[in-house]
């Protein structure tokens, strides 16, 4: 993968992490945590999305292949 595209799935990973757990703070996500004991699933998937965005992102940015 190129440098750029692995750049951009880099920022959008952490978005996305940054979202999900601003999600996982939110009213609602507190009140579904105290009657079921777990987050909403809205953050749950924002959360995984975004590590493995941060994750591939890195991966792609350190470990290219030569052209």
């Amino acid at each position: 993968m190129s440098k750029i595209p692995s750049i951009a799935i880099l920022v959008v990973g952490i978005i996305l992490l940054v979202y999900g757990l601003d999600a996982s703070n939110s009213v609602s996500s507190s009140f579904t945590q105290a009657v079921s004991g777990t987050p909403t699933n809205k953050s749950i998937w924002l959360i995984a999305t975004g590590v493995i965005g941060i994750i591939s992102g890195g991966f792609g940015l350190f470990f290219r292949r030569a052209p």
